[in-house]
């Protein structure tokens, strides 16, 4: 077992410098420019170059379904909008939380199928536009590719309020790029380490007066950091809006992408010679101790509407529906999940490099139907003014699972060689998962405004039906989620602000104790915090802080994990998460990019029926994460449009499961310090880029869930990238 390190004198004052040097370029900064911006007026201006126009985010509508700006919004939120992500070139979801408070990502270092993200200790629920993604019995994730959105919107915190079933640590909801009647668009091209190659554009524009477009394509072929490992992905996402009349607008959206990836791209490594000496040396990141036979198929699409009508001045009226199918396919899974052989059970490896592999095939297929319809009602009445929705929103969601276990050969740790398997596909002979759940919500919410002070109140009424379409039996359960909040916003930005806020989740199967049913897992959070943005600043400082305190508790949860559904155990858990947080993003005169954050985490399981788990961590809920960037433009002169950048990540180490009968000893995660790099050229019509991410290749183990369960970090990753903009 790894003790738990504490931290270092030298950790205490990298972190005190880090939360220094954001303070310190946040406030200095801005009177630096202002003064160069001066001095040079009469002889820079030749060429002005404007390349994040809306990196700093103000609109809080997925934590509100309302358009409420986030200096009013009673919880924090995190949107990491399309400037950000084109600037820092990130390619999927866990990169865009890298800066991001609160979230965590990349604990299984680079998957190339899903993403995996947590959030305030707890895997969030992943939205489209709203409405839920049709995600799989046991991965919250479908995998769509970042290049097809406008906006990684992450709301912490219970939000059943508005969206029913979810988790206490919150949500993060995806928004598809949109048509414009302004005819424009981009065309870009990717070449990386690890053979990663990719096309992708967009284009938007109008085909009539009334109507407009957009179209997005990326294809991608990559390999990954784990030798014999490849992926190839297509992506297109259409959208159409009509304009009906002045008061009517509908808008269709859709997406279909198609992934195919070969070999094992989970790492399942030995905690001997990961974390864990071997006496025969360290394991190599790139060591696949799987097979490249290895196949992994996923084809999904999604296709629906978003309607809006203004009854008056005052009332309008929303209706957004999505239909999607989600289908995935592992064939053959072989992977290094037995360890280092042990044949005589004396708890020692036999030989220290002999790996007994497994082979898990699996296939899903998921069907659903998502639509929420509401009113937008606003009002102003003696000096108070009202901004109320109230709606009813449906989901029907159909999960088919099965699988196959077997018994795989056997794999030399330092030296892997990949022998004929005896059984290639053991084909799906087990079911996982067959049921049918319905879910039905009636919510209402009030953003009240009295001056300078906003009451935020919010409820909602769920009814979930679950259907096991095997036998037909079914399980309905019920709850009442709501949250309060206020904000009192200053003259000069300052908003502090507190909240209060519940959530729950469906629970499936039979109390083995008690014989009852299970009860919804319930939720609740208190956060209280500030938040800041720049309207006391002159024009061109663009700024949103959050600093925030939360504690959330969790009631009701199962004590065995989920795995077949239903589950089996008893109802008698509950966990506590407590922790602090500090985000910063600021956009400053077009040339000077901040972003800053800090996380301060203290999460424990307080009851449950494995006394082993009683005082454990939650999994991969890493204590401390503390990061920075800043990126320069130069703005106009004879340099105009060259920028540098650079960034910082620091994440304290985690534990990488739970401790119960069979897992006697929990390992944790190493601690990381990774370094970013960005060195651009930009002009109105091209982008010339390369971005670097831990670019010092700092070699970690991101995650140990068991002996046979450890995983490296993500390596050094280098992207050149050439955009053509119109």
């Amino acid at each position: 077992m790894v003790p738990r390190q504490r931290q270092s004198a030298n950790g205490k004052f990298f972190k005190a410098t880090l939360l220094g040097a954001a303070a310190g370029l946040s406030a200095l900064a801005p009177t630096a420019l202002a003064q160069e911006a001066g001095e040079d007026a009469a002889s820079i201006q030749e060429t002005i170059i404007v390349i994040a126009p809306e990196y700093v985010a103000e609109d809080g509508g997925t934590a509100n379904k309302a358009n409420i700006p986030l200096i009013e919004t009673p919880q924090s939120v995190s949107i990491i909008t399309r400037d950000q992500i084109d600037l820092l070139a990130f390619i999927d979801a866990q990169q865009a939380v890298r800066y991001t408070a609160g979230a965590f990502g990349e604990n299984y270092g680079p998957d190339l199928r899903f993403d995996f993200v947590t959030v305030r200790g707890f895997t969030p629920k992943q939205y489209i536009d709203g409405l839920a993604a049709p995600v799989s019995t046991s991965i919250q994730s479908v995998g769509l590719d970042l290049y097809a959105f406008d906006s990684f919107d992450v709301l912490k915190g219970p939000a059943s309020a508005l969206y029913g079933s979810s988790p206490p640590g919150g949500l993060y909801n995806q928004i598809s790029r949109r048509p414009s009647d302004a005819f424009g668009g981009e065309v870009q091209a990717k070449l990386g380490t690890e053979d990663y190659k990719q096309v992708a554009g967009t284009v938007h524009g109008p085909l009539s007066d009334t109507v407009s477009y957009s179209l997005t394509g990326l294809y991608l072929d990559r390999g990954a950091e784990r030798d014999d490992v490849s992926a190839e992905r297509l992506l297109v996402a259409p959208a159409v809006a009509w304009e009906i009349s002045p008061a009517t607008k509908l808008t269709g959206l859709g997406y279909f992408q198609s992934d195919e990836v070969r070999g094992d791209t989970n790492g399942f490594l030995p905690v001997y010679g990961t974390l864990l000496p071997n006496p025969l040396g360290k394991i190599d990141p790139s060591t696949n101790l799987g097979d490249p036979n290895n196949l992994f198929e996923r084809d999904q699409w999604g296709a629906g509407y978003e309607f809006s009508h203004a009854l008056s001045d005052g009332v309008t009226f929303i209706s957004n529906l999505k239909v999607s199918e989600y289908e995935e396919e592992t064939p053959t899974g072989i992977y290094g999940g037995g360890g280092l052989v042990d044949a005589d059970f004396d708890g020692t490896p036999d030989d220290y490099r002999t790996v007994q592999q497994y082979n898990f095939s699996y296939r899903e297929s998921v069907e659903s139907l998502t639509a929420d319809n509401r009113f937008d009602i606003s009002l102003d009445s003696g000096g108070i003014t009202h901004d109320i929705i109230g709606g009813v929103d449906y989901r029907r969601v159909e999960n088919k699972a099965d699988f196959g276990f077997i018994f795989a050969g056997q794999i030399d740790l330092f030296n892997p060689v990949y022998p004929v398997q005896a059984t290639l596909e053991p084909g799906y002979p087990s079911a996982f998962n067959n049921q049918t759940l319905k879910q039905t919500g009636i919510y209402v919410q009030d953003h009240i405004g009295f001056g300078k002070f906003f009451l935020t109140a919010s409820a909602r009424q769920d009814w979930v039906t679950v259907e096991n379409n095997t036998t037909s039996a079914e399980q309905e359960q019920d709850a009442l989620t709501y949250r309060i909040g206020g904000n009192y916003i200053f003259d000069n930005g300052v908003a502090p602000y507190i909240s209060y806020a519940t959530s729950f989740e469906p629970v499936l199967g039979i109390d083995s104790v008690t014989s009852q049913e299970f009860e919804p897992s319930e939720g609740e959070q208190v956060e209280a915090g500030v938040k800041y943005d720049a309207r006391g600043l002159p024009d061109g400082y663009k700024l949103f802080l959050t600093a925030a305190a939360y504690q959330i508790k969790q009631q009701n949860v199962v004590s065995t994990a989920p795995s077949v559904t239903p589950v089996f155990g008893t109802q008698t858990g509950e966990v506590e998460v407590n922790g602090v947080e500090f985000e910063l993003v600021s956009r400053i005169n077009d040339q000077l990019s901040i972003n800053a954050s800090l996380s301060l985490t203290d999460s424990e399981v307080v009851e449950s029926s494995t006394p082993q788990e009683v005082g454990a961590e939650l999994p991969v809920t890493p204590e401390q994460k503390a990061s920075l960037f800043v990126d320069y433009t130069v703005k106009s002169g004879m340099f105009a449009g060259f920028g540098i950048g650079g960034g910082v990540r620091y994440t304290s180490e985690s534990q990488g499961g739970l401790p119960g009968p069979f897992a006697p000893v929990i390992y944790t995660g190493e601690a990381s310090t990774l370094f970013d790099a960005i060195i651009r050229y930009d002009t109105q019509d091209w982008r010339f880029a390369i971005n670097g991410s831990n670019i010092f290749d700092e070699e970690y183990v991101a995650r140990c869930s068991g002996p046979a369960g450890c995983t490296y970090g993500a390596g050094r990753q280098v992207i050149a990238t050439v955009t053509r903009k119109f």
